[in-house]
């Protein structure tokens, strides 16, 4: 009797459960590693708000999103891609539907009762889990696939396999079982790794002052527009809305430039976006607004009759204008349609949603294996890929899941899954 081949996944994330989905289907035996209780819990975070699943813009802009290394996913992506996430999902008996901004989400917009339905038909395939286990690396020896280490609560045990597949994330939210702990383990071992950066991420600025600070930290610009252009002249420019912190910014907007926007800091210690409070306005209107006679009334009246300006917008052009500047016409309007926010560093990449860098595609073969160590693919956020929330993250690690396994499939000569 033939004995079909083990596979070992590490990292019960997205891209680990969707590689356990295919190898299971292709008939490996599959054991599924965490160092967690529980497997998915970043999964269930994001999920909090609303799982946004993946987005239903037309492809070739969807692919827009994933910027120098659209190339590489898009392979991936195009087998596993918005609408085979769309149909995956209702597979589980979970329904979709598409949002005013384009995203997708389940229609109760809860991520729990997906990934309970998930776990049930891998462990009806027969996947095992093998949960509170935590990769110890190679140690001090050579990276042996056959003869994985693991941390248990009973003490190290070891575990053979024919392949594994590493799905371990980034370096963001430690907590949540992501620490980046696997890149000088797998560098060591001759794999290429660039450095783990946070992305998705807020900022701290040059300094709120105390009032706006105290006033304001936690409260959201809504209905305005960022601009910027980095020293290489790539511009950034959306509608859409953020948050004020206590030492900076951060929220959906600031997040899908994060990327430009953490480069420029590094490269030029420091970078500076425009912030325009009145998008839907034109320069001239909003200057012959404030040019608008006020009488008896006060700047902050008349901008909060003639404008709609208060609150923290009003609060944030005091940061920028001196009170002499406030009383120019011309300089106030045009601050209100360009506020300079002038930023310097990143928040810590634990804290951010995601991370860039990571195994560069340069040290994988097409099918995802690691050329250092036949016999390891790596899938996931802890590739050297970035991208935008919006569903962009989640469906690109699925889709490297599937590829990685995928790979094994062909390495191990096992039946690929049918297609439905």
């Amino acid at each position: 009797m033939t004995v079909s081949p083990v596979v070992a996944v590490i990292g019960g994330g997205p891209a680990g459960l969707m590689a356990a989905e295919v190898l299971s289907a292709s008939g490996a035996q599959v054991h599924l590693y965490d160092a967690m209780p529980s497997v998915g819990r970043k999964f269930l975070l994001a999920g909090r708000g609303g799982l946004n699943l993946t987005h239903s813009e037309p492809f070739d802009v969807f692919m827009s999103r994933f910027g120098e290394r659209r190339a590489q996913l898009e392979p991936m992506l195009v087998q596993f891609g918005p609408q085979q996430v769309r149909e995956w999902a209702t597979g589980l008996g979970i329904e979709t539907f598409v949002g005013t901004s384009g995203r997708v989400f389940p229609t109760d917009m809860k991520a729990a009762p997906l990934l309970r339905a998930w776990l049930q038909r891998l462990r009806a395939a027969g996947v095992r889990f093998h949960m509170r286990h935590r990769w110890l690396g190679a140690g001090d020896g050579a990276f042996d696939a056959a003869a994985l280490r693991f941390a248990t609560p009973a003490g190290e045990v070891a575990v053979k396999a024919d392949a594994v597949v590493l799905a371990l994330g980034g370096a963001s939210w430690a907590r949540l079982g992501s620490d980046g702990a696997w890149a000088p383990w797998l560098e060591a071992q001759g794999v290429d790794i660039a450095p783990l950066l946070p992305a998705n991420c807020g900022f701290d600025g040059s300094g709120w002052s105390e009032h706006f600070s105290s006033r304001f930290a936690g409260q959201p610009f809504k209905s305005v527009a960022i601009s910027f252009t980095d020293s290489q002249g790539r511009r950034f420019a959306r509608k859409g809305e953020f948050v004020a912190t206590a030492t900076g910014i951060e929220g959906s907007l600031i997040y899908a430039a994060s990327a430009l926007l953490r480069d420029e800091i590094a490269a030029q210690g420091s970078a500076t976006l425009l912030l325009d409070l009145l998008p839907d306005r034109t320069a001239e209107q909003v200057l012959a607004a404030v040019k608008h006679p006020r009488g008896a009334r006060s700047l902050s009246s008349h901008l909060k009759s003639r404008l709609g300006l208060e609150g923290i917008k009003a609060g944030v052009l005091h940061e920028a204008l001196s009170r002499e500047a406030m009383q120019d016409p011309a300089q106030l309007a045009a601050t209100i349609k360009a506020v300079p926010l002038k930023l310097v560093a990143t928040r810590p990449v634990d804290e951010a949603i995601s991370t860039a860098g990571g195994v560069r595609f340069e040290a994988l073969d097409a099918q995802l294996m690691a050329s250092a160590l036949p016999g390891v693919f790596a899938a996931g956020e802890m590739l050297d890929w970035e991208a935008p929330t919006g569903g962009y993250l989640l469906t690109a690690s699925m889709a490297s899941g599937a590829a990685a396994a995928r790979g094994v499939v062909d390495r191990l000569g096992l039946r690929a899954p049918r297609a439905d």
